[in-house]
Parts: structure tokens; C-alpha cells; sequence
């Protein structure tokens, strides 16, 4: 990062883009403390979290999708969601444990968000790679975030599952903020509303598709002619 300034509105859909080294993952590293920065500040909701371990960042409500999904694939898609319900996360908590009715109800609702509410009893490792994707999604919607940082997210999809995950990322946002990272351009402009590219650490430019496409920076450095 080299004197990077970056603002997401409440309910934003934001979406950021650039070549290989840009910065892009390591934008979402620092939001969400897997890396510490040098200098300088990062809020959420007003409140400095620069300092604060990963696991406060995600308590205050920021919930992080890396590129590979991390789910447990020996579980059935309810339990995989089930785990994720944020009670029982102290010893306490694991204590006295019950499996509710909220629980039950939550996970049934997030399953069907996520187009995988006719394969709650399914194991995990039975879904393609993209029903994946979409599990650990409503793994973090289980949590609540407020802030959702989305690394990649279509890698390796196919062409439906790309259009319902684009389907998908867009009637998340609105109730929270979202953040996407990718280089698959088409499915950037499927869901783009306000666009930010990065370059060597920078903002290169920001704006709407169109006038992100059409800026000679970016076309120069990452879209091309």
C-alpha cells in the first residue's frame, strides 16, 4: 500500500479491481487484521480498529471470504452453517450449547439465500465448486457482518453459477457493505455499481464502470486497448 485512501458508504456494493500486485488482497488483509499496517489508520463505523486482533475485527462485524473456501466438508451444509451461528463461541457458551428453533430457522433461511436450501442434509464435500463458495458466503451470513470483504469469489465457477452468485452478492448489499475483489471483468460489470482501481498500492481511479473503462490511466495499466 503506498498512501492509500479508500471510503465505503453503509449498504455499498464496491467493487475493486487492477493487475496482479496491486494491492487488491492486501487491501483486505488490513481491513480485516491478517496484516498489520505501518502507518496510518483504519476505521469501521468510526471506531479504530488498526491495532485490534482478528478475531475483534470480526466481532464488531467484518466478516472475510478468502479466495479457497474454508469449509468443513466431513459436515452436512446445516452443520456447517449451524457452527458458524455466533453463540457458543466461549467456553460457556459451548457449554450449554442447544440446537433453538432461531438457529434452526436462521440456518434454513441463509440456506435458501444462498441456493442451498435443498441440500441442508447433503455433506459438503458433494457440492461443486461453486455451491462451496456459496456455503461459506452463508457461513459468514450466519455472523451477521456489517462489512463483507469478498475475495474472488466466482474463480473457477461456471457460467450459471457466476450469474447467481452475481444474483446473490447484489441483494446482500444494502443490509451491509460489500467488498469484492476480482479480475473476471464480465462479472464485475454484472454487478458494478461504484468501482475502485488500484496500482501499485494507489487508487488509480474510481467511478462507475463506464467511466472506470473509459479512464486512459486504467486503460493503459490493466484493461488494455
Amino acid at each position: 500500500m503506498n498512501e492509500l485512501n479508500l471510503y465505503i458508504d453503509q449498504g455499498e456494493l464496491r467493487v475493486i479491481i487492477g493487475p496482479n500486485g496491486a494491492g487488491k488482497t492486501t487491501v483486505l488483509d488490513l481491513i480485516c487484521g491478517r496484516t498489520k499496517v505501518s502507518e496510518g489508520s483504519i476505521k469501521f463505523k468510526d471506531r479504530e480498529i488498526t491495532a485490534l486482533k482478528e478475531h475483534d475485527i470480526v466481532r464488531l462485524g467484518v466478516g472475510r471470504k478468502f479466495q479457497t473456501p474454508s469449509i468443513y466438508e466431513d459436515l452436512t451444509v446445516f452443520e456447517n452453517l449451524e457452527i458458524s451461528f455466533p453463540r457458543g463461541r466461549n467456553v460457556t457458551g459451548a457449554l450449554f450449547w442447544k440446537r433453538s428453533d432461531e438457529i434452526i430457522q436462521r440456518v434454513r433461511e441463509i440456506a435458501k439465500m444462498i441456493f442451498l436450501g435443498d441440500r441442508l442434509d447433503d455433506l459438503a464435500e458433494t457440492l461443486s465448486h461453486g455451491q462451496k463458495q456459496w456455503l461459506e458466503i452463508g457461513m459468514l451470513l450466519m455472523q451477521e457482518p456489517q462489512l463483507m470483504l469478498v475475495d474472488e469469489p466466482v474463480a473457477g465457477m461456471t457460467h450459471q453459477e457466476t450469474e447467481r452468485t452475481a444474483e446473490l452478492l447484489v441483494s446482500l448489499a444494502g443490509e451491509r457493505s460489500v467488498v469484492v475483489v476480482e479480475h473476471d471483468m464480465d462479472f464485475v460489470r454484472s454487478i458494478a455499481r461504484h468501482v475502485t482501481v488500484l496500482h501499485e498500492g494507489r487508487v488509480l481511479a474510481e467511478g462507475d464502470m463506464d467511466t472506470v473503462q473509459n479512464d486512459p490511466n486504467v486503460i493503459a495499466v490493466y484493461l488494455g486497448a
